[in-house]
């Protein structure tokens, strides 16, 4: 079947069957592989990508919920939320493996937009559906922290 998506800016028109998850049409199809395949049951946020601009996991939503919506994966973050939340990410030396980090950067860039200047509590709630293996997650706060700064300044 012929589906429409507006990804990363950018109207694509694609063959897939009905059901496919937006993981395999992003990474096999549109060759977009900053997704990560992680867990396949949406437990480990790997595959995090933004839909309307609010994030979702990749790997169980539907490509026909895609299809009226606007779609961006970690290679289109591209305003002064995602520069901050990525130079953050560099001076806090967050990635170690890097397999999880896309996806948590497009949660964390959800979470500020959502909420500016969030409290601990707040970073650990909305963050709390990404898992990193090599549990980084004391940088992964002070970078979403030091992000939330650099857009107050």
């Amino acid at each position: 079947m012929e589906f429409q998506l507006n990804i990363n800016g950018e109207q694509r028109t694609l063959e897939a069957e009905p059901g496919t998850p937006l993981l395999w049409v992003i990474r096999d199809t549109l060759e977009l592989t900053g997704t990560k395949f992680g867990c396949g049951v949406a437990a480990c946020g790997a595959c995090t990508v933004h839909l309307n601009g609010t994030p979702v996991r990749a790997c169980s939503t539907p490509i026909e919920n895609a299809q009226e919506g606007e779609l961006v994966t970690i290679e289109g973050l591209d305003d002064p939320v995602a520069t901050a939340v990525q130079e953050a990410w560099r001076e806090k030396d967050v990635v170690q493996c890097g397999y999880c980090q896309s996806g948590q950067i497009m949660s964390a860039v959800g979470l500020l937009r959502q909420t500016p200047a969030p409290t601990e509590a707040q970073i650990d709630s909305y963050m709390a559906g990404n898992v990193c293996r090599c549990a980084t997650y004391v940088r992964v706060k002070d970078a979403i922290k030091l992000a939330a700064q650099k857009l107050e300044g």
